[in-house]
């Protein structure tokens, strides 16, 4: 059974597109097809429904979907562990950095690790942290740069690299804005802008407003931080940000109309690394993970 026939076909399991599945693992979608139909014709049964342009795993194609993830990644395990024997650090890397992260904390290292390690193949996947999360998760990368969640699975490891704090912004002409310390109460009264629920940063505010007994009145949510910093400045609400992304305020015409406000508590998410306590990184991974750690 080859190895990159059950690739192929955990990719269009996860994805259910061929077209994705062929984006994922940098080959064209007749490759992918292609060994998919393989694997079926091996096995003697159907992987997939295809009905109408919507792919649905079958029956069998459900009961093998997790024996071929654990065959997958004991042979990805093992051509990692290979390739450690000797000292060289080349190949493909692949790992995910949330979009923030990746913007403000990660240019630098990536730079200089490009130049360092000029025979590694970068697979960088800039992703939401939940998204990046399950994908460490699932074995899909050698590990994450994400916002940390508070807890994890048995089988994760999580290693905080920054603390990150956030501020509570609004427009500068908002009425938030004109009270000197403004309380959590003063926060509920008015309609906020906010990562959407799953994220850690939602929890964060989420958790400081049920301790006081407050309801969060969201008027909308997204995970894009610039465009949360883009809603609070036109005053559709108050929002929690980076406070990385407040440094350049002053310099920035399209934000210059933000405002952080001097609150009780000091708020802030843990950024690092997410690692899958089962998988053996390679030394390329080994080398990245020092140098961010560094």
């Amino acid at each position: 059974m080859d190895i990159s026939s059950l690739q192929a076909f955990i990719a269009v399991a996860r994805h259910e597109s061929f077209s994705k599945a062929s984006e994922q693992l940098f080959v064209t979608q007749p490759a992918i097809s292609k060994r998919v139909a393989s694997l079926e014709e091996e096995l003697g049964t159907q992987l997939f429904n295809r009905i109408a342009r919507q792919i649905s795993l079958t029956e069998a194609g459900k009961q093998l979907l997790p024996k071929a993830q654990d065959l997958v990644s004991q042979a990805e395990d093992m051509q990692r562990y290979a390739s450690n024997l000797n000292d060289e650090i080349s190949g493909n890397l692949s790992i995910a950095i949330a979009h923030h992260v990746g913007l403000h904390r990660m240019p630098p290292i990536l730079r200089e690790f490009n130049l360092r390690y000029s025979q590694v193949n970068l697979d960088i996947r800039f992703e939401d942290s939940e998204q990046a999360f399950t994908s460490v998760e699932q074995g899909d990368i050698e590990f994450a740069v994400i916002t940390l969640p508070q807890s994890l699975p048995d089988k994760l490891i999580k290693l905080p690299i920054w603390q990150d704090p956030l501020s509570i912004v609004v427009s500068k002409e908002h009425q938030l804005a004109n009270i000197s310390k403004p309380s959590f109460e003063d926060l509920a009264r008015y309609a906020c802008v906010i990562p959407s629920f799953e994220t850690e940063t939602h929890k964060i505010i989420r958790r400081e407003f049920d301790q006081r007994g407050l309801e969060l009145n969201v008027q909308m949510q997204t995970n894009n931080l610039e465009t949360l910093k883009m809603l609070a400045t036109a005053g559709l609400g108050w929002s929690l940000l980076p406070r990385t992304m407040l440094v350049a305020e002053s310099n920035n015409k399209q934000h210059a109309g933000l405002k952080a406000l001097d609150l009780d508590v000091e708020l802030s998410r843990e950024l690092g690394l997410i690692i899958h306590s089962r998988r053996s990184l390679s030394n390329a991974a080994l080398a990245l993970k020092q140098m961010i750690e560094n």
